[in-house]
């Protein structure tokens, strides 16, 4: 069955696994020519050699996922999954659950920091309920809900298998139809009170650091709050052990509905030869479990700032990546992804608008 065909909430568990696997297997590397070419476009410009360091990686990064020379961006959207954690009962964030549904309503009536910082970039803010607890009106926003939140993980798993699955070919399935509408760079957001805690304990099992290195306050934990949440997220662990071989089962058990969601659009931005700008600590959980999946979709991530929630750079350093902006923000809904679509299209800028050696008359020499 191809993942374009799959009735998502309607097929079996080996047929999403099918539909999920044909994504997985698809995603294939960048192109190194291409990349080498917007190199070279770089190095005839009026500056000393890799004198714009990032800008100039960035735009060798395009170059290679567009598989042209000539990058460029069509279309920018940050997609925003929200979903609600069982793991709030333990009393591991500072916020009540109702808030997620609130800042919900809040983005798609304009009034979040998401929504000021994605007008400024020029792009658009795609709003996804995939899990949240309650009921929202109208109904037609509830679409792409997987179930009411995810169990709480320190009593058992927070989905299962088919859930977890469910909600990874959403994810794509927002993805995809994104770039069907033209859009050629995603950055991935989300809203979920507790889902610091499925994070931290998703960090932790992935990269072997501890708990106490992968979690921090979350809304603002201090002192024991911030104990007994690194307690929680232990015990989370020790009773669902995940199966470190298989992320479909370590997001079934200590994931979350949007993460996994998460998950499932950046995979699929990857397969369509698409970047992905990753924002802060919950973003960074969905990218390791994306990379688990086919490790080249690290090659298609793009990171934007580190977050203050320090699990994120823990995860970075794990695939190799480093976050580029440092703002000490930690409000997440895609905030930091935002700020760095304007990055991205002035790398784009200087490979496009500046002088090289040639055209202007200056005296090239070896620096």
């Amino acid at each position: 069955m191809s993942y374009k065909n799959c009735n998502i909430k309607g097929a079996n568990e080996k047929e999403l696994e099918v539909a999920l696997n044909e994504i997985i297997k698809g995603i294939k590397k960048p192109d190194l020519v291409s990349a080498e070419g917007m190199q070279n476009r770089l190095d005839a410009k009026i500056k000393p050699i890799r004198s714009l360091g990032v800008l100039e990686d960035i735009a060798v990064q395009l170059a290679g996922i567009q598989h042209t020379v000539f990058p460029e961006i069509k279309g920018k959207a940050v997609l925003l999954m929200a979903g609600d954690h069982g793991v709030v009962e333990e009393g591991v964030s500072a916020a009540p659950q109702d808030v997620t549904a609130q800042l919900f309503y809040s983005y798609l009536n304009g009034g979040g920091g998401i929504n000021v910082l994605t007008k400024h970039a020029g792009s658009k803010l795609i709003c996804n309920d995939i899990g949240i607890y309650g009921p929202i009106e109208p109904p037609e926003l509830m679409a792409n809900r997987i179930k009411n939140g995810t169990d709480n993980i320190a009593k058992g798993p927070a989905m299962t298998r088919e859930e977890a699955l469910r909600s990874l070919l959403i994810g794509a399935k927002i993805a995809s139809e994104a770039i069907e509408s033209g859009i050629n760079i995603l950055a991935t957001g989300e809203v979920g009170i507790g889902n610091t805690t499925p994070s931290a304990a998703l960090i932790s099992v992935l990269t072997g650091c501890s708990v106490e290195e992968a979690t921090g306050s979350g809304t603002g934990l201090k002192n024991d709050a911030l104990k007994h949440k690194f307690n929680i997220i232990k015990k989370a662990i020790e009773i669902n052990k995940p199966n470190l071989n298989d992320p479909i089962d370590i997001l079934a058990k200590i994931g979350g509905l949007e993460i996994a969601a998460m998950v499932g659009a950046i995979i699929e931005a990857a397969y369509q030869n698409v970047p992905t700008v990753l924002d802060g600590i919950i973003s960074s959980a969905a990218a390791l479990v994306a990379a688990k999946f086919n490790p080249i979709a690290i090659e298609y991530m793009i990171p934007s700032h580190s977050s203050e929630e320090k699990g994120e750079l823990i995860a970075m350093k794990y695939m190799g990546l480093e976050p580029r902006l440092f703002l000490n923000m930690r409000l997440g809904e895609g905030t930091g992804a935002a700020l760095m679509f304007h990055m991205v299209e002035a790398a784009i800028k200087v490979a496009d608008e500046m002088a090289t050696f040639e055209t202007s008359g200056v005296t090239a020499g070896d620096f």
